[in-house]
């Protein structure tokens, strides 16, 4: 299963999904439960089953048009091959953190042109900024470009980097999980921005904010 051409775009749907259905259920519970809303960073805003059904078929339109096909097509250039011996823990972490910092940089330097530039904002970026309030399922309501580029940089840094195939998958999962909570539009007493010292990690709060400066 793991060597199928399959396997790419099934890992990265599912694990997507799940990493967004708590947050679903935040959202459905959130109107009529105080404990929840509290947590809510725009507490007058609401996430309805239109907008929750639009961003999933965005999402799964982008899988099956983009992700898929290159999936495959990247397997047939590169067959994935495993190891015989795992790597330690510490190197795992060392990978995962290169992994993750140069994604970061990626990111923080394309997302910075994509506002910086009205014409890469108006032609690509403007979709991601529809809505204004964030929730989970809007964290892949993205175009082609923006789905394409980012993920050429998630798929070729674990590459260049050498790191195991293992770690690649983690670095993929811990990767949508952080994006996901970006989006999930609450501020819970265990999110990832809370656990990282001295502010350095803004988390949902921040880009949520951010969402809030929508550009027409």
């Amino acid at each position: 299963m793991l060597r199928s051409p399959y396997f790419p775009v099934l890992f990265s749907i599912t694990v997507y999904l799940s990493f967004c259905l708590p947050f679903v259920v935040l959202d459905v519970l959130s109107p009529r439960v105080a404990l929840i809303r509290r947590y809510k960073i725009q507490q007058k805003t609401s996430v309805s089953w239109t907008m929750m059904w639009s961003c999933l078929a965005l999402s799964l339109y982008n899988h099956a048009m983009y992700i898929f096909p290159l999936s495959v097509l990247h397997w047939y250039w590169r067959p994935v091959s495993y190891p015989a011996m795992a790597p330690g823990l510490l190197r795992v972490i060392w990978d995962l953190a290169a992994c993750l910092l140069l994604f970061d940089f990626q990111y923080f330097v394309w997302h910075l042109l994509h506002h910086k530039v009205p014409w890469l904002y108006r032609t690509f970026h403007k979709v991601h900024h529809k809505y204004t309030s964030t929730f989970a399922l809007a964290t892949e309501y993205s175009g082609a470009w923006e789905i394409l580029s980012l993920g050429f940089f998630a798929a070729v840094n674990p590459m260049l980097l050498g790191v195991h195939p293992m770690t690649e998958m983690l670095f993929h999962m811990l990767n949508m999980w952080l994006s996901v909570e970006d989006h999930c539009g609450y501020d819970l007493p265990w999110a990832t921005h809370r656990l990282v010292p001295f502010g350095l990690y803004g988390g949902a709060p921040h880009h949520d904010v951010h969402h809030q400066k929508f550009k027409s």
